[in-house]
C-alpha cells in the first residue's frame, strides 16, 4: 500500500521547476538591429529564347533546338561567360477556338561579371533569339563578403544596445538567450526589353550596372542579470 506522503516530493519537485522557469524567463528583453550597405552589381544576367509557330510541331522542335544548340555553342566559346537552358514548351495555338497550329519555345540563361563581352554576345545571338530580360545582380562571393562585414557590424550594434539596456533598466550586465541572423538583398527589377530577333544589324545593347543594398538584421533574446 502506497502511502499518502510518498507523493510530495514529486509535487515539491514539479513547483520548484516551475518556479525556477519563472524566474529564468522574467526579466527577458527582445531587441532587434539592422546593418545595411550598397553594393555595386558585378553580374549581367540575360534570358534569350527562341520560338516558332506552325502546323508541324517536329519540324518547329527542329528548328528551335538548332538555334538554342548554336546560341549555347556560341557562348561556350567563352569561358567567362555561363550558359544554361531552360525550360522547352510546345503549346497549341487557337484562333476563333479552333487548333490553328502550335508553338515551340525555349529559353538560355546567360551569365557573366564580364558584362561587355556578355553585351556583345547579346548582340550577335540578337540575330536568331529574342531578348526576354536583362538584369545585373551581385555575385555569390561579393555577397558573402559584404555579407560577413555587415553580420560583425550588426553584432556590435546589437552587444552595444543590449548592454545600454541592461545599464538604463539598473542591471550589470545580461547573458544572451538567443541569437537570429538573416540577410536579405534587394534585387533591382529586371530590365524588359522587347524581342528583337531575325534582325540582320542587331546591335551591342548598352547598360549600367548599378548597386543594390543588402542587409543583415539581428533578432535577440537577453537576460538581465540580477
Amino acid at each position: 500500500m502506497i502511502k499518502p506522503f510518498a507523493v510530495l516530493p514529486l509535487v515539491f519537485l514539479l513547483h520548484n521547476a516551475a518556479a525556477d522557469q519563472a524566474e529564468m524567463t522574467y526579466e527577458r528583453v527582445n531587441l532587434s538591429v539592422s546593418a545595411e550597405q550598397q553594393v555595386d552589381n558585378d553580374t549581367l544576367v540575360a534570358v534569350m529564347s527562341a520560338q516558332q509557330e506552325g502546323n508541324d510541331p517536329s519540324r518547329l522542335a527542329k528548328e528551335v533546338n538548332q538555334r538554342i544548340q548554336q546560341a549555347v555553342g556560341r557562348a561556350k566559346e567563352n569561358p567567362d561567360i555561363r550558359v544554361q537552358t531552360l525550360g522547352y514548351q510546345t503549346s497549341p495555338v487557337y484562333r476563333k477556338e479552333a487548333l490553328a497550329g502550335w508553338r515551340v519555345r525555349q529559353s538560355i540563361r546567360l551569365e557573366s561579371q564580364e558584362s561587355a563581352a556578355l553585351s556583345k554576345l547579346i548582340g550577335e545571338l540578337q540575330q536568331e533569339l529574342g531578348v526576354d530580360s536583362i538584369s545585373y545582380a551581385i555575385s555569390p562571393e561579393r555577397r558573402k563578403q559584404s555579407e560577413d562585414l555587415l553580420i560583425s557590424e550588426a553584432i556590435a550594434r546589437f552587444k552595444q544596445r543590449a548592454q545600454m539596456v541592461s545599464s538604463e533598466i539598473g542591471h550589470p550586465g545580461y547573458r544572451l538567450v538567443e541569437m537570429n541572423v538573416n540577410t536579405t538583398g534587394h534585387s533591382p527589377r529586371p530590365l524588359q526589353v522587347r524581342a528583337m530577333a531575325m534582325e540582320a544589324q542587331a546591335s551591342a545593347p548598352t547598360f549600367e550596372a548599378g548597386s543594390q543594398r543588402v542587409e543583415v538584421k539581428i533578432h535577440g533574446t537577453i537576460e538581465l542579470k540580477p
